[in-house]
């Protein structure tokens, strides 16, 4: 059995994982390949990899001057050239 981890471990990582919205399992995985980059192995410097990453994309969602949902909107617009193209019969 696998050992219980830090649980403000797992909430940074939960945090992070609903900001990229991806599952628990892949924002950690992520913050394993950003420590195992840099090096380290330890739960503490797992832990600050894992709050700098987040308040990354804090700080990156606040300065964006679109919200998601416009740039969804944006990337769902269809091109002129496309605009008379037919899915299904």
């Amino acid at each position: 059995m696998t050992p219980i981890e830090n649980h403000s471990y797992l909430k940074i990582c939960g945090e992070l994982a609903n900001h990229l919205s991806i599952s628990l399992a892949s924002a950690r995985r992520q913050v394993d390949i950003h420590a195992a980059k840099q090096g380290l192995r330890d739960s503490a410097s797992k832990m600050a990899i894992a709050k700098n990453m987040l308040d990354d994309l804090k700080m990156k969602r606040n300065s964006d001057e679109d919200p998601p949902a416009k740039t969804l909107d944006k990337l769902l617009e269809a091109l002129a050239a496309d605009e008379n193209f037919m899915v299904e019969d």
